[in-house]
């Protein structure tokens, strides 16, 4: 017997933004989802306006689970994960442990085709993964700060000029083409 699905199911228990008054509260299921979408969209733009050939599937599927380590560690606030390299680097050996707990709950002839997602080698689909997981961390400052939660502006400056350093040609487009919208209420959006 299998645990592996029954532990990503509860994804949906572990909510971010844990040191932050939200106005409504995401957890890393609904992020997972929102993290893949935007990777997909990465890879595609990347494939079709930079001559990029990246398989925008494997993106997403690498996505999907980017944050599947969380079921065992929680999701820890990015102000103490990022504090100083030695917490950056434990928790990065943390996190590597944790998928491999959750590895060996598959049948050991999963476990391969999982190991892959779970821990990609590839850098260009790691690298679109990181960019849109801030994507989507962006995206939630400015939902918060639309709806008025100032909270979140430091956050939202931070999380821009990370975007910014990326300097990833699918980012910047996204951001022009895409991003606007976000700052829209519904009646806009029409």
């Amino acid at each position: 017997m299998s645990h592996f699905f029954a532990y990503m199911n509860r994804m949906r228990f572990i909510n971010r933004w844990a040191l932050m008054r939200n106005s409504y509260t995401e957890n890393i299921q609904e992020h997972s989802h929102q993290v893949a979408m935007l990777a997909h969209a990465l890879a595609v733009i990347g494939n079709e306006y930079f001559s990029q050939q990246t398989d925008p599937g494997q993106v997403a599927v690498a996505a999907l689970y980017h944050d599947a380590s969380e079921i065992l560690t929680g999701d820890l606030p990015t102000p103490i994960k990022y504090y100083n390299p030695d917490i950056r680097d434990a928790y990065k050996q943390v996190e590597s442990i944790a998928c491999e707990k959750l590895l060996k709950m598959l049948p050991e002839e999963l476990q391969p085709t999982y190991d892959e997602i779970l821990q990609p080698a590839d850098e260009r689909v790691e690298q679109l993964v990181k960019a849109a997981d801030k994507l989507s961390a962006y995206i939630k400052c400015v939902e918060e700060l639309k709806a008025g939660n100032t909270e979140f502006r430091k956050a939202a400056e931070q999380t821009l000029a990370a975007l910014q350093e990326y300097a990833m040609p699918e980012v910047a487009y996204f951001m022009e083409h895409f991003m606007p919208g976000f700052q829209l209420t519904l009646d806009e959006l029409e």
